[in-house]
C-alpha cells in the first residue's frame, strides 16, 4: 500500500494541488470521499497509478475545504496502517478544531469529556474561553504513559505530538487519537465502533468551520509517510513577508482602518468573527439574548453555520432576514432592529451585498440610516446598536468601511472568501477587516481565530500575496465579459429573466462577474413549469460544459483566474437552506480570460433549441 501510495504522488493530476472547486456532474454529495477511495482501491487492486486513470476518478468533494484527493488518500493509508476504516480518520489544518469538534457533540449530548496529552497541548488551545465562551465542559490531565490511562465515563481525547503519520498507540481506553504535525495540522482517529457515530458530526465541523488538511500540507504528510521523508528536513515556508504584503494589499483595496485578519477560509474566518462577536456580548451584556440576524436563502454555508452556533451557544439565536425579490433589505432590517431593540437583545446582521444568487445591492444611503437609528427597548431605555456584518464576496473592490465611506458611522465589519477574487482560485484563504468603530471587535475575532487554529497558511498567504494585486484589474476585465454576455442574452432570449446589476450601480464600482438566469419555461400546471425550467437548467449546463470542456465548468466558483462556472445554487450554494426559500435558477460566472465569441455561439444554439 505504502509503495502504491508514492507511486500516485509520482503520478498525480495537477489538479489535485491546485484546484479549489471540483466538478458537480461527477460528484455524489452523498458519497463525499466513499466513491473517491472505491475508485482508487480499485486502481489499488489492479496496480494501476497512471495519471490518466487518477484523473478519471469521481470527485472526493466539491470544495478542497471540505476534503479533496490528497486529504482522502492520506486519510487511507493511515486508516489502513492502524486497522481502521478510512472514515474514520479525519485530517485537519486546524490542531485544535477536531478537538472543539468533539467538545461540541458532547456538549449537545451531555457526554463528559476528558484530554489527556503527554508533551504539550497546542499553545493555542485557551481551555478558559472554550468554557465561558463555547460553553463546553471537559478536564485535562498529563499523563506519562497513554498506555495506562483508565476507564473513563464518556470520552478520553489523547493529543500527541508526532513526527511523522504513522502507527499510533490507540488503546481501548482511548475514544480520540490527535496527532498535532505542526505546521501542517492535525490527523483526528476516531477509535472503536462506539465511536463512529461521531464520524458525520465531526465531518461537518470540518466542513463548516475550519478547513480539511490543505493539498500542500497533505502531500507533504504523505512524503513523510512513504518517502522515508524526515520531519526535520520538511521545509517550513516562512510567510512573514508574504503576510505582511498581504495585510498591506487588504488595507489598499478595502480602505479600511483596522488591520485585515485572514483565515484559512471564507467560513473559518465568519466562524471567529461570529464567536468573536459572542464573547464580546457575553463580556459586555452579561446574560442578554444574542440575535444573529441572516438571509434565510444567502449561501448556505453562512447559513448553516449561523444556526449551528445558535445550536451549540446558550442565548443565541437566529432571526430571518428577508433580503431578495420582492423583500427589501432595509425594510426588513427597520422591522428586525425594531423587534430585537424591543427585547432589548444584541443585534448582529450578517448579509451579502451584493447578494446571492439574485446580484441585489440596497439604496446604500437607506442601509446606512436605518443601521445608524437610535432605538428604544420596551422599557425606554436605549437599545443596543447592531453590528452590520457585510459578506463581499462577489464585489471586494468596493469601498466601505473607510473614513467618508458608506458604512464608516456605524459598527460595521466586512469579509470575503478567498478562493473567489482574492486568490483566483488558487487557495481558500478569506480575510475580514473593520471599521474604526470595531476595532475592539477585531480584536476580539482575532482571538477565536488564533484559538480556533484557523489562521491562513504560510502557502496560503504566498498564494495571496501573489494574487491579491491585480485583483480589482481582473474584477473589471470579468465585468466587462459578464455584462457583454448578459447583453447577449437579453437579445436572443429575450424571456429569460436575468438578475445582474444595473449600469447605474456599476457606476457605482459594484462589478460583479457573476448574474442569475430565470429561463423561460411551460406547462399547464406550475409542477409542470417547475419541472420544465430545472431540466432546462440542467440541459444549459450540460451543453456549455460538454461544447466547451476547457473553460466552462459545472461547479460551485467565482472569480477564477480562466474560463466560466456554471451551478444552480439549490442544489450547490444553497444547499442547507430551507427548501421554500432556494433558487432552481442557474448561476453564472465569468473569469477574465476565456472565449466569449465562442459561449456566445453555444447559448445561441440553445436559445434557437428551445
Amino acid at each position: 500500500m505504502l509503495q502504491y501510495i508514492k507511486e500516485v504522488i509520482d503520478h498525480m493530476p495537477t489538479d489535485w494541488l491546485k484546484l479549489t472547486t471540483h466538478r458537480l456532474d461527477i460528484y455524489n454529495e452523498d458519497l463525499a470521499k466513499t466513491e473517491f477511495l472505491q475508485g482508487l482501491e480499485n486502481l489499488f487492486n489492479h496496480n494501476n497509478s497512471e495519471t490518466l486513470a487518477l484523473s478519471q476518478l469521481p470527485t472526493a468533494y466539491d470544495y478542497i475545504r471540505l476534503g479533496h484527493p490528497l486529504s482522502c488518500i492520506l486519510e487511507w493509508g493511515i486508516a489502513n496502517l492502524n486497522s481502521l476504516d478510512a472514515k474514520n480518520v479525519i485530517t485537519f489544518d486546524s490542531q485544535t478544531m477536531p478537538v472543539l469538534a468533539i467538545l461540541r457533540t458532547n456538549a449537545l449530548n451531555s457526554v463528559n469529556t476528558r484530554i489527556l496529552y503527554s508533551d504539550t497541548l497546542p499553545e493555542m488551545l485557551d481551555l478558559e474561553l472554550l468554557k465561558s465562551v463555547y460553553g463546553y465542559n471537559f478536564h485535562v490531565e498529563k499523563v506519562a504513559d497513554v498506555a495506562t490511562t483508565d476507564h473513563f465515563d464518556g470520552s478520553t481525547i489523547f493529543i500527541s505530538e508526532d513526527d511523522k503519520p504513522s502507527v499510533f498507540a490507540l488503546t481501548e481506553d482511548i475514544d480520540f487519537y490527535i496527532s498535532l504535525n505542526g505546521h501542517l495540522g492535525s490527523i483526528l482517529l476516531v477509535n472503536s465502533s462506539q465511536n463512529d457515530g461521531y464520524i458525520s458530526a465531526i465531518q461537518h465541523v470540518r466542513r463548516r468551520e475550519t478547513v480539511a488538511m490543505t493539498p500542500s500540507n497533505c502531500l507533504t504528510a504523505l512524503k513523510l509517510l512513504v518517502c522515508n521523508v524526515e520531519k526535520k528536513d520538511v521545509p517550513n515556508l516562512d510567510s512573514h513577508s508574504d503576510k505582511a504584503s498581504v495585510l498591506k494589499t487588504i488595507k489598499e483595496i478595502t480602505n479600511s482602518p483596522t488591520t485585515a485578519l485572514v483565515a484559512s477560509s471564507g467560513l473559518s474566518m465568519q466562524y471567529a468573527i461570529m464567536m468573536g462577536l459572542v464573547h464580546d456580548a457575553k463580556a459586555r451584556y452579561k446574560n442578554k439574548a444574542i440575535k444573529f440576524i441572516v438571509p434565510p436563502n444567502c449561501y448556505g454555508g453562512t447559513n448553516d453555520q449561523a444556526r449551528r452556533v445558535a445550536a451549540a451557544v446558550a442565548n443565541v439565536e437566529v432571526l430571518d432576514l428577508p433580503v431578495d425579490g420582492d423583500n427589501n433589505m432595509v425594510s426588513s432590517i427597520e422591522a428586525i432592529l425594531t423587534q430585537v431593540a424591543h427585547q432589548d437583545a444584541i443585534p448582529y446582521i450578517i448579509a451579502e451585498i451584493p447578494t446571492n444568487p439574485r446580484v441585489e445591492v440596497p439604496d446604500l444611503e437607506a442601509l446606512k440610516a436605518v443601521l445608524g437609528k437610535i432605538r428604544s427597548t420596551a422599557s425606554g431605555a436605549k437599545a443596543i446598536d447592531p453590528v452590520f456584518i457585510l459578506d463581499q464576496t462577489f464585489c471586494p473592490n468596493v469601498h466601505f468601511l473607510g473614513e467618508g465611506d458608506i458604512l464608516s458611522e456605524v459598527r460595521a465589519l466586512s469579509y470575503a472568501s478567498g478562493s473567489k477574487f482574492p486568490s483566483g482560485g488558487k487557495c481558500t484563504a478569506g480575510y475580514c477587516v473593520g471599521n474604526q468603530k470595531t476595532q475592539g471587535l477585531m480584536d476580539k475575532i482575532a482571538i477565536h481565530l488564533t484559538l480556533c487554529d484557523n489562521e491562513a497558511s504560510s502557502m496560503q498567504y504566498k498564494i495571496l500575496a501573489a494574487q491579491l494585486p491585480s485583483m480589482n484589474k481582473r474584477i473589471e476585465e470579468a465585468y466587462k465579459y459578464t455584462r457583454e454576455f448578459v447583453h447577449f442574452i437579453k437579445e436572443v432570449l429575450p424571456e429569460a429573466k436575468i438578475n445582474f446589476v444595473s449600469d447605474d450601480l456599476a457606476s457605482q464600482g459594484f462589478t460583479p462577474s457573476v448574474f442569475s438566469l430565470g429561463l423561460p419555461t411551460k406547462g399547464a400546471t406550475d409542477a409542470e413549469r417547475e419541472a420544465y425550467k430545472r431540466a432546462l437548467n440542467l440541459r444549459l449546463i450540460n451543453l456549455m460544459i460538454t461544447e466547451i470542456p476547457d473553460e466552462s465548468k459545472f461547479c460551485v466558483s467565482y472569480g477564477q483566474l480562466h474560463g466560466s462556472y456554471w451551478t444552480i445554487p439549490a442544489t450547490s450554494t444553497q444547499g442547507t437552506t430551507k427548501e421554500g426559500d432556494k433558487d432552481y435558477i442557474v448561476r453564472v460566472s465569468l473569469s477574465p480570460n476565456l472565449d466569449l465569441e465562442r459561449h456566445k455561439q453555444v447559448f445561441l444554439e440553445f436559445a434557437k433549441d428551445i
